[in-house]
């Protein structure tokens, strides 16, 4: 039987976090985020210990007293696991582990680790082990001795122990195979959105903060307008989604879009996840708009408002037009304060998805217009599109061609430009 994240010869890790406050972030939100990473890895939160400092200390991250009173605080627990909020050097790693006797487990690793327990499709798996490989590689003087004597659990899967032991050289082959592999495949995506442009297609991408409903708002949509796209695997937990799902939707014939699920955010996401989803996240680069879903029910959500708005900058998404879309509202018993010009919604009850939908519509086809064209009887293909893409056609057969009047997109309009006539 495949292992699951916590399924060494022990019992659930038990978890002591631990957290320096530079002074200038939501100390509290970056708990709550932390506590939620460690739990969905699987791990049971035993306690967690914060520390102010003004920089990190180049040996163990955190000062002398404070590891100290950490060791003291996971011998208490009986945890035999502590979680860094931060991201760690292999030195920093090794040296934590021996003063601790315990295994450390950086953010960046324990991210990593949830996404290798969420990763389905081929392409995801190769993603996420090329973030790992990535991140073992400056740190194998630390990691080899830590798994030597630590093995199992959180940071561990993906690659898995025996990969990570690996020597240098085997790694950066490997890495090297993956990047290959990842670049065939971006090639046939790449052959896909080319089709994709020449039919002028709107793409519109769902975006929020991990475990917002993005994957339930695209089967509603899917059920809701009868849709042959199969649905999206669905589940309450955070990354659940770690593939672009993208899937057509055909309102009427001229009215055809894309929409595609993607990977939901949190804050710091690791410039190696970053970096090995590039071709994941490209669909969230060239959508035409934006569909942000943020958890209405969650005391955090403008938290994680923001921190997909970070996201969506830090990966060159600022000019796409957005809509903001509150969901779960079903679930809330108070109205929002302080949220304007957003949209509110049921993804699971399917309340409010008309409207949604309206407002999509309203902004990817606004171009839409009802323009005539002569088609000449000998341009047959030119009257055949127009009249299969196009909507409430009326034809009239002259003795000089096709007269065709027909609600076209801006696209054709240009493309067959030569054949309109003014004035009708």
């Amino acid at each position: 039987m495949k292992k699951t994240t916590f399924d060494s010869d022990s019992a659930q890790q038990k978890a002591v976090l631990m957290m320096v406050d530079f002074g200038f972030e939501d100390l509290r939100e970056n708990l709550e985020e932390l506590k939620n990473l460690a739990t969905a890895a699987g791990a049971e939160v035993m306690d967690a210990l914060v520390q102010k400092r003004e920089k990190v200390d180049s040996r163990t991250y955190i000062g002398k007293g404070k590891l100290e009173e950490l060791g003291e605080l996971a011998k208490f627990h009986q945890a035999n696991l502590v979680i860094m909020n931060h991201e760690l050097s292999g030195a920093q790693l090794r040296n934590l582990e021996e003063a601790l006797d315990l295994k450390v487990v950086d953010r960046t690793a324990l991210i990593l680790d949830i996404f290798a327990s969420r990763a389905r499709s081929n392409v995801a798996r190769l993603q996420v082990e090329l973030a790992q490989m990535n991140y073992s590689l400056p740190r194998l003087t630390g990691l080899g001795r830590s798994m030597s004597r630590l093995a199992g659990g959180i940071g561990t899967r993906g690659p898995g122990e025996q990969k990570l032991e690996i020597d240098r050289r085997r790694i950066k082959s490997r890495i090297s195979d993956i990047r290959t592999q990842l670049k065939e495949i971006e090639k046939e995506r790449q052959t896909q959105r080319s089709q994709r442009e020449k039919n002028a297609i709107p793409l519109v991408a769902l975006v929020g903060y991990t475990n917002a409903g993005k994957s339930t708002l695209l089967n509603t949509i899917l059920e809701t307008y009868e849709t042959s796209g199969q649905q999206v695997f669905v589940k309450d937990m955070l990354f659940a989604t770690l593939d672009t799902s993208t899937r057509r939707i055909a309102l009427d014939k001229n009215r055809i879009f894309l929409l595609s699920d993607t990977v939901g955010f949190v804050s710091h996401l690791p410039h190696l996840l970053v970096e090995a989803f590039k071709a994941t996240l490209e669909e969230v680069v060239l959508a035409d708009l934006l569909i942000h879903v943020v958890d209405g029910t969650d005391d955090r959500a403008e938290y994680q408002r923001t921190i997909t708005q970070q996201v969506l900058e830090e990966i060159g998404v600022w000019e796409t037009p957005q809509v903001l879309v509150y969901n779960k509202m079903d679930l809330r018993t108070e109205p929002l304060y302080g949220a304007s010009d957003h949209l509110e919604i049921s993804a699971a009850k399917g309340t409010g998805i008309g409207v949604l939908m309206d407002t999509i519509t309203g902004l990817i086809f606004a171009d839409l217009r009802k323009e005539t064209f002569l088609i000449p009887y000998d341009q047959g293909h030119v009257l055949s599109e127009l009249m299969n893409r196009g909507e409430s056609a009326e034809i009239e057969y002259l003795d000089t061609g096709t007269r065709i009047t027909v609600v076209v997109d801006e696209v054709l309009r240009n493309r067959y430009g030569d054949y309109r006539i003014e004035g009708y």
